[in-house]
């Protein structure tokens, strides 16, 4: 089936024929739905920490941060393009009527003075128009001004990066959100005077993202007296999965050679493998919010980041114990931290020293969770792994088996949700890093339909960073408040009150 062309193609990228053979069978097979316990609630897999415990959390990150030879990072996947939030304008531009028609069009235009961006988009129109916005809209130019604001000519914000976009304003100028995660990192992840943060970008976008951090870095590291160490990295080729037909046979371009596509969110833990770090933070991009709302976010990442290092402490210390050959006692204690306290349950398994070493040592995380209000999203579920016992995970609606009632009933009435709010630890109890590929369940991919130059395709994700390829971690879900979860979706988030 695969050529010589095809091998040397495939080769090329880091990726092995084996690889391709493997993808092209999970075309056939598909991937299996997973077998749910249930949906976690506070009480059955959710902490949600008292006033006094917030306190202790708190103090116990600040205190791990005294440490010598601390090393945080705060992880950012910021390659994301800005295209889908603005689906609604290009639509605009693009349609037969020349005056805001549908209510999100309507409330774009009311509201545009709201927007960051205005004064630059206003330098823009002016340039390219020989008019301000004000006279556009009143001529009824509102296709120009759109246009302005997402072609190349103007602001190409159609094409940027969401990173690079202008989200909120300041006396001293608008931000970014790059500019905002690097305010974050100041406040709760800077160790011995420095913080250290890392953006996952695209390969166009590397040079201008680059060229915004140098311009921006050295303001913030005096306003907030850190040094900044600022790192960045692509999705790597070899994780690009290869694209199907219909009947599963590889899809191939005009010219006859394979279609690669990248390989989701998912691709990214090798990424997060190559970080040099104890204690790594993940956010997305899009989840900032102005300077006066900071305070809240901050304390709660202090929060979920205390309870993280204060489990793992606890964890190194019976691996120790373990090594040194427990006694019966001793090992009933382990068995009830690894049973309550990260909330696996052995489903009848002997709970012998081998499997009480096996679930303390690897990597664990701490996610926050919202209350579901009904915001698109995976949620934290008891999930059955591979092994037969139960943990907590994170799921998304396309690992679940929509002809299970039962099943679809747990995933719509579960009272969280994800808003990819993690800390994770990855070093293991001798202070060696985990290489964390091992902790993929790689059944836990997805295939979607798409399709290229007219034609269907099948596409293949690989396991979700914070899904399937965190599977095998030890997993803590906190309830956090919802003022920590502002995702900008579309332009028009930027109008909600957290974004003013």
């Amino acid at each position: 089936m695969l050529s010589e062309q095809d091998l040397k193609q495939i080769s090329q990228r880091g990726i092995s024929e084996e690889q391709i053979n493997n993808q092209l069978n999970q075309f056939k097979t598909g991937f299996p739905f997973l077998r749910l316990e249930g949906a976690a609630a506070v009480g059955r897999g959710i902490v949600a920490p008292t006033d006094e415990e917030r306190k202790q959390y708190v103090s116990a990150w600040q205190e791990y941060l005294k440490g010598e030879g601390r090393r945080v990072v705060k992880f950012v996947p910021a390659s994301g393009a800005a295209s889908r939030m603005f689906k609604n304008m290009f639509a605009f531009v693009d349609a037969d009527y020349d005056e805001p028609t549908t209510d999100f069009e309507k409330k774009f235009f009311s509201e545009i003075e709201k927007f960051a961006f205005y004064e630059a988009l206003n330098e823009v129109c002016l340039k390219n128009e020989g008019k301000n916005i004000k006279d556009l809209l009143a001529n009824g130019q509102y296709k120009a001004v759109a246009a302005n604001m997402l072609k190349k000519e103007g602001l190409n914000y159609g094409q940027l990066p969401k990173g690079m976009l202008l989200f909120h304003k300041y006396a001293e100028g608008a931000r970014t959100p790059m500019e905002e995660h690097l305010v974050e990192g100041a406040l709760y992840a800077a160790t011995n005077g420095e913080a250290h943060i890392h953006f996952t970008v695209s390969h166009e976008h590397l040079d201008y993202f680059k060229q915004k951090v140098a311009q921006k870095a050295d303001g913030f590291a005096k306003a907030f007296g850190v040094k900044y160490d600022i790192s960045f990295s692509e999705q790597k080729p070899s994780t690009d999965t290869v694209a199907a037909n219909p009947d599963n046979t590889p899809f191939r371009e005009a010219d006859g050679s394979l279609l690669f596509r990248p390989g989701g969110h998912g691709a990214l833990i090798e990424n997060l493998n190559e970080i040099e770090a104890d204690v790594i933070f993940i956010k997305n991009i899009d989840n900032v919010v102005p300077d006066r709302l900071k305070p809240e976010t901050t304390e709660w990442k202090q929060v979920i980041a205390g309870l993280l290092v204060t489990l793992q402490k606890q964890a190194f210390e019976y691996l120790h114990l373990l090594d040194k050959g427990a006694s019966e006692e001793e090992q009933k204690e382990i068995a009830a931290f690894v049973k309550n306290c990260l909330c696996i349950d052995p489903k009848g398994q002997e709970e012998d020293a081998d499997y009480l070493r096996r679930k303390l040592n690897r990597p664990m995380r701490v996610c926050g969770v919202v209350k579901n209000v009904g915001e698109p999203g995976g949620g934290p579920f008891l999930t059955y792994n591979q092994d037969g016992t139960v943990s907590l995970q994170i799921l998304e609606s396309s690992q679940i088996d929509t002809t299970n009632e039962e099943y679809m009933k747990m995933f719509t009435q579960g009272t969280h949700f994800n808003p990819v709010d993690l800390v994770c630890a990855v070093r293991d109890y001798k202070g060696q890093p985990f290489q964390l590929p091992d902790f993929v369940d790689k059944t836990t991919g997805f295939i979607s339909s798409k399709s290229k130059s007219g034609k269907e395709l099948k596409a293949l994700e690989l396991p979700g960073l914070w899904n399937g390829a965190m599977s095998d971690w030890s997993t803590i879900f906190v309830e956090v408040p919802l003022g920590t979860f502002n995702p900008v979706k579309t332009v028009n988030d930027l109008l909600r009150e957290q974004h003013q």
